[in-house]
C-alpha cells in the first residue's frame, strides 16, 4: 500500500501527520524525580531556613518510603502506613507530612496525579501534648553557630537566648529581669512563677550580662516605652534562628527543658533540678528523671559493646 492509502478504518481516528512527541519517561513520573522539581518550583514559597528543614524531612523519612514508587500509583493507604511507621517519632511525622501534602498537591497541578486526589487530606497528626522537648548537642552546636552569626545585628536577642539555656529560667523571669537584681554572682528573681528566689551565674552567664549596655533600670528595656521590651521581638527573633538551626519544633521554652535534661543526664538529683528550676515542689521535676535512666542504660549499652569485643 503506498503511503497515500493509510487513512485507516471507518470510525478510527487518522494517523498523526506531524511529528509524534514521545510519551513521558517513566523515570519522570517516579515520586523523587516529582519531588525534586517540586521543590526546584515550589523553593520561593518556603523560607530559607524553612527551605533546608523541609529538604532534611525529605531525605530522612520521605523518600526512604516513597522512593521508587510511581506518583500516581501513591494512594491514602500507602500514607496511612508511612504515617503509622514513624509513630516513635512524632514531631518528625508531623512535620513531614506537610511536605509530602505539598508535593502531592503540586503534582496535581503539573497533571501527574488526577484533581483533588491527594493521600495526605484528612490524616490526623500525632497528639503531643505535654510534650518535653531537649536540644540534642549536635541541635546546641548548631543553635550556637546561628547565634554567633546574629550576634553583630541582634546582639540583644542573641544575649536574651543564651541567658535562657544558661540559667534555666522562664522567658517572663529573663524579660523582666532589673539590674538591680543582678549582683553577687546571682540573679535575685523578684516575682517568678513559683515565687522569688535566686539563681546562681555560671561563668558564661555572667559575662553576657557584663557585655550588655546599662540603659536604665531593665536589662532589656523598650526602646519605645518604660518598661522590658515586649516578648514578641524575642519570638520574631527565635523563629528565624531555630529555622536557620533547623530546629523548627523547638520553642522558647524548650530553652528550659534543655537545661534541666543536662542537670540530670550530668548526674544532679531530682532534688537539686528542682531548686535550679524554681520548682516548689519535686514533683513537679519528675518529669525529667526518665533521663537519668537514659544515661545509665547508654553507659551499659557503651560497656557492653566494650566487654563484649574484649
Amino acid at each position: 500500500m503506498g503511503r497515500g492509502g493509510a487513512r485507516g478504518r471507518p470510525g478510527e481516528a487518522p494517523a498523526p501527520t506531524g511529528p509524534v512527541e514521545p510519551p513521558a519517561l517513566a523515570e519522570e513520573r517516579l515520586f523523587e524525580a516529582v519531588a525534586v522539581e517540586v521543590f526546584s518550583r515550589y523553593a520561593r514559597n518556603w523560607k530559607p531556613g524553612t527551605l533546608k528543614v523541609n529538604r532534611n524531612y525529605l531525605r530522612s523519612t520521605i523518600l526512604p518510603w516513597f522512593g521508587g514508587m510511581n506518583i500516581a500509583d501513591i494512594a491514602k493507604q500507602d500514607v496511612q502506613r508511612w504515617f503509622a511507621s514513624l509513630s516513635a517519632t512524632p514531631v518528625a511525622a508531623d512535620r513531614s507530612m506537610p511536605v509530602l501534602s505539598v508535593i502531592m498537591r503540586q503534582a496535581e497541578l503539573y497533571g501527574w496525579r488526577p484533581e483533588g486526589s491527594n493521600p495526605c487530606i484528612g490524616i490526623r497528626r500525632y497528639r503531643r501534648k505535654g510534650r518535653e522537648r531537649f536540644l540534642s548537642q549536635t541541635e546546641l552546636s548548631r543553635l550556637a553557630l546561628v547565634l554567633d552569626g546574629h550576634e553583630a545585628r541582634h546582639p540583644r536577642e542573641a544575649a536574651f537566648v543564651r541567658l535562657l539555656l544558661l540559667t534555666g529560667c522562664r522567658k517572663s523571669e529573663i524579660l523582666t529581669l532589673q539590674w538591680s537584681d543582678c549582683r553577687e554572682g546571682r540573679l535575685f528573681l523578684r516575682d517568678g512563677k513559683a515565687g522569688p528566689r535566686t539563681v546562681w551565674l555560671s561563668t558564661p552567664a555572667r559575662r553576657i550580662l557584663e557585655g550588655l549596655p546599662r540603659r536604665g533600670r531593665w536589662v532589656f528595656p523598650s526602646p519605645q516605652r518604660p518598661g522590658p521590651v515586649s516578648v514578641t521581638v524575642f519570638e520574631m527573633f527565635w523563629r528565624r534562628v531555630r529555622e536557620e538551626a533547623g530546629i523548627a519544633d523547638v520553642r522558647l521554652h524548650d530553652c528550659r527543658h534543655t537545661y534541666a535534661s543536662i542537670a540530670i543526664m550530668r548526674g544532679e538529683s531530682v532534688t537539686t533540678t528542682a531548686r535550679l528550676l524554681g520548682h516548689n515542689d519535686a514533683q513537679t521535676t519528675l518529669k525529667y528523671a526518665h533521663l537519668s535512666d537514659r544515661s545509665v542504660r547508654e553507659a551499659s549499652d557503651a560497656l557492653a559493646a566494650i566487654l563484649g569485643e574484649g
